[in-house]
């Protein structure tokens, strides 16, 4: 963890999908629905459900997340010759409203609750998604606001999604500190002028694209050693 230049920010954004929940557990319920399938299933879903939200950003073609994450699942199913019915489409799609999050994340919003740091979500998924996955979690007393790219046309990395945080906050980017365990989001956030933090959770190499996080980490923890362990002064 290196050194944070300037002062401590005064907020912090979470990416939820990958972050806060875990995308890859969808693949529990994948196996059970197609054994022998399931872990390959949730990786190729994941990576064309991304795939598409670039594709449809850049082409001006408006899709919700909702219909990304679901075109990414049949394409996948296709793909690895699935037999796709309406009962297994609704299971697992389902299954992306009770993501399991990470061991240390709830401790972790707790302590930030505790010094007095507001806490929020600003995601590509959608609103009623994100609703679901935070309740199930039991995270909905601990993160506020919870903003999704809905509405603006536009998926991250477009500097319009990230500027909703800025807004709902009311605060400079350099004030907030946006996490994301997606690389290519965590530099996203960077070039619009946010501090950030990737959570490097699989020892992966930073993207070649001439831009790194103001910090690499390897936990959520690591999120509390850019503030102050007490509460600050009124």
């Amino acid at each position: 963890m290196e050194p944070t230049p300037g002062p401590a920010p005064r907020a912090v954004l979470f990416d939820a999908y990958g972050t806060l929940f875990d995308v890859y557990s969808v693949g529990v319920v994948a196996e059970r629905v197609f054994p022998g399938a399931g872990e390959r299933l949730g990786i190729l879903w994941r990576d064309k459900q991304i795939e598409y939200t670039r594709l449809t950003s850049m082409s001006g073609q408006t899709r919700s997340f909702r219909d990304c994450t679901l075109a990414g699942l049949r394409y996948a199913a296709r793909r690895f010759d699935l037999a796709l019915d309406a009962a297994a489409e609704r299971e697992l799609m389902g299954a992306y409203e009770r993501l399991a999050p990470f061991a240390e994340n709830h401790a972790v919003l707790v302590e930030l609750r505790r010094r007095g740091i507001r806490a929020g979500i600003l995601s590509n998924g959608d609103p009623d998604m994100l609703e679901a996955v935070v309740r199930h979690a039991g995270f909905a007393e601990l993160l506020d606001p919870v903003l999704s790219v809905e509405g603006s046309g536009r998926f991250k990395t477009d500097p319009a999604t990230y500027a909703l945080g800025t807004r709902a906050l009311g605060l400079g980017a350099d004030q907030v500190l946006f996490v994301s365990s997606n690389c290519w989001d965590a530099i996203g956030a960077t070039w619009f002028g946010y501090t950030t933090l990737w959570i490097n959770r699989f020892g992966l190499p930073l993207d070649e694209l001439g831009a790194r996080p103001t910090r690499i980490g390897t936990r959520l923890t690591d999120v509390l050693d850019f503030f102050a362990s007490e509460r600050p002064s009124p």
